[in-house]
């Protein structure tokens, strides 16, 4: 067995493997009490099928991530849990181990080749290569051959180490699905473009496309941010799209422009068609974002009467506590009318003392803790060039793909 020597405690591989073995069996243990029954059930339901189906692989890549990545109620995830309860305690490398685990790459990787009980896994979305080891040794790849596929979960074997180890399940896919897994993957891609964050590269070049897309947006409203109808919205973000298209197609040649298939037009969802009306707004660092029923906010602030305006100060705490909305959305606000910022967050907080210039920041720490604790990524993305690789040898996009594995259901629920 090969194996390569660290700097943890003198820690072959082979040694933290064995360990990580044995403390993921006591994790999974934990989760399963009776403490989280109830939240586990809960997280396998939502995953299940229409018919409530789950299976065995799904089952325990939801498992997985319910214990690595789902936060409980009261903020700790179950990992965090089990490392500050077991008795007796963690030694300290062995705490940095685990909390090492919340580092989740989740994608589809290509098989490079391998190297003693090693697998190098190129991934596809972040274009990034990963050597990865099974703490169940070689065999714990037996399924898999070079210039295969996988689908699944590695973590950090270790913060001190480079290398990664498979969690939860994986999925193998024949050379002969190439084409629908990188139509897969770039759709993973296009909805979360945060996940090329650990290629400075490809993100940089992200940056360099929004950029663009930004300067044309504004040239197509005449401002980085617009408040609509809904309809009218959804129509200005079709023809941003369709622009972008065309640019895009400009810089092909014809034969390859002519099998591009039509690409389908962006549709509001249906609680946005719902709204009175829709901001779209491309800020120069998160891109574009959309917020319902802005205008009625932009009036509170422009023309503060918080005492007559039950009804928009409650859409504002909405803003507020909602986890997934920026703080954009509400800087915006402050910065098209600061002086209607004191009365307003008054009125809202009922503390006659508060001022946005001493208190506002703190505010939004408090209310929006997951985007201070990551780096904003653009909202647009660009593909590295193995995907980009495969797409162009996929040509027209095909119909009847490979659907991203039911068991991949982490992306959708960031």
């Amino acid at each position: 067995m090969a194996t390569r020597t660290t700097t943890v405690n003198d820690m072959s591989i082979d040694d933290l493997l064995e360990r990580a073995a044995e403390l993921k069996g006591e994790l999974v243990a934990f989760a399963q009490g009776p403490r989280f029954a109830r939240r586990l059930d809960a997280v396998l339901f939502e995953a299940a099928e229409d018919d409530g189906f789950l299976d065995e692989g799904t089952t325990i890549q939801v498992m997985d991530y319910f214990m690595l990545q789902r936060r409980l109620s009261d903020g700790p995830t179950v990992l965090e849990r089990f490392v500050g309860q077991r008795r007796p305690p963690l030694a300290d490398h062995e705490r940095e181990m685990l909390l090492g685990w919340h580092d989740v790459v989740e994608s589809c990787f290509e098989v490079r080749r391998f190297d003693g009980d090693a697998v190098l896994l190129h991934n596809l979305i972040d274009d990034l290569v990963y050597r990865v080891y099974s703490n169940m040794g070689r065999t714990g790849f037996a399924t898999v051959r070079v210039g295969m596929f996988v689908v699944g979960r590695i973590v950090p074997l270790h913060p001190a180490t480079d290398v990664w180890m498979v969690t939860g399940a994986y999925t193998p896919y024949p050379k002969s699905a190439r084409r629908q897994l990188a139509e897969a993957a770039a759709h993973q891609l296009t909805t979360h473009p945060e996940l090329l964050r650990r290629n400075p590269a490809v993100l940089q070049k992200a940056r360099e496309i929004q950029a663009a897309h930004r300067a044309d947006f504004i040239d197509q409203v005449g401002a980085d941010i617009t408040v609509l109808p809904p309809l009218e919205a959804q129509e200005t973000l079709r023809e941003h799209f369709r622009r972008q298209r065309q640019r895009a197609l400009a810089g092909l040649d014809a034969g390859r422009a002519a099998k591009v298939g039509p690409a389908p037009e962006p549709r509001l969802p249906e609680d946005m068609l719902a709204a009175d009306n829709i901001a779209l707004v491309y800020d120069e660092v998160e891109g574009l974002n959309q917020y319902r029923d802005f205008g009625h906010l932009d009036d509170l602030f422009a023309n503060p009467r918080p005492a007559r305006d039950r009804t928009n100060l409650a859409l504002l705490r909405e803003y507020l506590n909602d986890e997934s909305v920026s703080p954009l959305a509400i800087r915006r606000l402050v910065q098209r009318h600061p002086d209607g910022a004191d009365p307003v967050f008054r009125a809202l907080l009922r503390k006659p003392g508060f001022t946005w210039a001493q208190d506002g920041e703190k505010l939004l720490r408090r209310h929006k803790k997951a985007f201070f604790d990551r780096e904003p990524t653009p909202s647009v993305s660009a593909v590295g060039e193995r995907l980009a690789e495969l797409l162009r040898a996929a040509g027209q996009r095909t119909r009847a793909g490979i659907r991203w594995p039911a068991g991949l259901t982490v992306l959708s629920r960031r």
